[in-house]
């Protein structure tokens, strides 16, 4: 072998060596970097999956994603539409007799915080639209008459209606009230969310319903669909009404809110809905 051949194998045998030097440095290095890294948290992970799971499953009522189950942030008001919500907590009184089906229950009418209807069904014969198993729920002759009014809206104009938050318990609006005024302040909570003891959902006789034209959200233009018309105009010959109608917040309490039924049976809902009052205007 010639020394100019000896001189280039030992050229090659110097840039391998380099070459194996700096790879083993660069691992090293890395080794090192994530070493340094802090471990990654588990449980705060495992939070908030679950608070997102929650959140899809509870529910609730502001204008645009109003309901008590999954708040999207609402358009503040310039002006809160019910000056007198201060004095509320002076003239509100606890209702004695919770499981009447006329009951009144309002800002000023709280239900018992101990109160659980004892009738309560699982809606396991109509379209639902959340898993949590406690808005999946209504008291049984609520539960019938609703079965009636989605048949009904399928069979006499192809409408397919779903049930979104029917029951709610005392615990579950005091969490849903508690991160409404955590979000987006007490003004706005009280604009959208009844405080725990005051929610209709605690009945068990009042229920959010939705459609698919919506993406199964509740909305008030639920109102100015086709199915939200038929809602309006056919719900009371199933025994609801529509709780919170457009025009009346001074009076209710609450906005608008054309996807919230209340079950008053046939001949009460009829009266009322033939009135054109609102509940706390009929029983005046």
């Amino acid at each position: 072998m010639n020394r100019k051949n000896k001189r280039k194998i030992k050229k090659i045998i110097i840039v391998a060596t380099a070459l194996i030097f700096i790879l083993f440095g660069v691992l090293l290095i890395k080794e090192k970097l994530n070493n340094d890294l802090p471990p990654k948290d588990n449980k705060e992970e495992e939070s908030v999956n679950n608070h997102n799971e929650q959140e899809e499953e509870t529910s609730i009522e502001p204008e645009n994603e109003p309901e008590e189950e999954e708040p999207e942030e609402p358009v503040q008001p310039e002006k809160p539409e019910q000056e007198q919500l201060p004095e509320e907590a002076e003239n509100s009184i606890i209702i004695e007799n919770p499981e009447k089906i006329d009951v009144l229950v309002n800002r000023r009418r709280n239900l018992p915080d101990t109160y659980i209807p004892e009738d309560l069904v699982t809606l396991s014969e109509v379209p639902t639209v959340l898993l949590n198993p406690e808005v999946n729920q209504l008291r049984n002759d609520a539960y019938e008459a609703l079965k009636e009014l989605f048949e009904a809206a399928k069979e006499e104009a192809g409408y397919v209606l779903c049930a979104r938050s029917g029951y709610r318990s005392y615990n579950t609006q005091t969490s849903l009230y508690s991160s409404y005024v955590n979000s987006y302040g007490q003004q706005a909570a009280d604009k959208y969310s009844a405080k725990p003891g005051q929610s209709e959902h605690q009945t068990g006789l009042s229920i959010d319903i939705t459609c698919e034209a919506l993406n199964y959200k509740l909305d008030t233009t639920f109102g100015e669909t086709d199915e939200g018309k038929w809602v309006s105009e056919n719900a009371h010959r199933f025994g609801y009404i529509i709780r919170y109608p457009k025009g009346k917040e001074e009076i209710t309490g609450y906005s608008y809110e054309p996807w919230h039924i209340r079950y008053l049976g046939i001949e009460l809902s009829e009266e009322v809905y033939e009135s054109g009052l609102t509940l706390e205007e009929y029983f005046q």
